[in-house]
């Protein structure tokens, strides 16, 4: 950790007060200045974060508010063919547990919304999750239409967490979402490209852009996920590249073969060429562990505030949502330049 390139805010950006279980992963519409937006709210949790086998079960729900510094939540979202959609999608054999990990990418030119998040089953008759990246559009987030997923899980390929690239110079875009790999009988979670033609539409799996498993990084040693991409307004540093954030988790904790302890979550950074869809590089160390985190750190969105600076919004053990000031210039500092 570099504790000089980021300042934590005290107290607690939004919080789940007495109508949730936990808040986490808030997403915020540029078009209105990052005064409203999205945040996943937990229904209800089931078993022990700390290890494996817990449950939750979400929603997403409208959030506002007067500054940068703390959002209230408001309605439950509403989003027209949700039920069809997942009745369609989950059939007899899987069990919906919610909505999850908002997106929000504002398509410019035509001043509409677009809005990504997990879509979550839980097979009912075998082990496992089915986790598709689900899609809804509208001029905002009082109208928005759910579409078919732009990414399905088919068994083994999953899609959640999307991080938007810029267009290159071919006309499309390598987004980057977070997959998953078994190699060896170990999960992992991967940062794998996602091929997008058209942002409303199907979009294709392509190839691993990062392995957790073939770098001996020791943060991010099991799972990784894509995160904001910083604008080049906030850093630049060349052509067709972007420094962006990377949540990771440390691997499992084993004793005789049975996990007894999941791995921390903490946040990095990466340099990624979207023109050719590649990872440069990757931070050997972790950037941000929350002082009050037992095991998660996990930013979600990236506001520029004024030149050099801008606000890291982060859940801490998938309860609360947090503040961190960046420093362009100090993070600067820290990149292999």
């Amino acid at each position: 950790m570099n504790k000089e390139i980021y300042t934590q805010h005290s107290g607690k950006v939004s919080e789940a007060g007495n109508r949730f279980e936990h808040v986490m992963a808030i997403t915020l519409d540029k078009r209105f200045d990052y005064k409203v937006g999205v945040i996943r709210s937990i229904i209800s949790r089931t078993g022990d974060m700390l290890v494996s086998g817990s449950l939750d079960r979400s929603a997403l729900y409208k959030i506002s508010g007067e500054d940068l510094e703390h959002f209230e939540i408001g309605e439950k979202l509403i989003i027209k063919n949700q039920d069809e959609l997942i009745e369609k999608i989950g059939g007899d054999d899987m069990d919906f547990i919610g909505l999850e990990d908002p997106d929000i990418w504002i398509d410019e030119e035509n001043n509409l919304l677009h809005l990504y998040f997990t879509i979550a089953f839980k097979y009912k008759n075998k082990k496992g999750y089915n986790v598709s990246l689900g899609h809804a559009f509208g001029t905002d987030l009082d109208s928005l239409v759910m579409t078919e997923p732009v990414l399905m899980d088919d068994g083994y390929n999953s899609a959640k967490e999307v991080s938007i690239a810029p267009l290159n110079s071919r006309g499309f875009r390598y987004n980057l979402i977070e997959s998953s790999d078994y190699l060896n009988g170990e999960h992992y979670s991967t940062v794998r490209l996602a091929i997008s033609k058209d942002m409303g539409g199907n979009w294709e799996f392509g190839k691993v852009a990062f392995h957790p498993a073939e770098h001996n990084i020791k943060w991010l040693g099991g799972h990784a996920s894509p995160g904001p991409l910083f604008p080049k307004s906030f850093i630049d540093i060349g052509k067709n590249k972007l420094v962006g954030i990377l949540n990771g988790r440390e691997s499992d904790t084993f004793i005789d073969g049975e996990k007894v302890a999941r791995g921390v979550f903490a946040v990095g950074l990466y340099i990624y060429d979207f023109e050719e869809g590649k990872i440069d590089w990757v931070s050997p160390d972790s950037l941000i562990v929350d002082t009050e985190a037992k095991i998660i750190t996990f930013a979600s969105q990236f506001v520029e505030t004024k030149n050099g600076e801008g606000i890291l919004y982060a859940h801490v053990d998938d309860s609360f949502v947090r503040a961190y000031t960046l420093d362009a210039e100090k993070i600067k500092n820290i990149l292999p330049l």
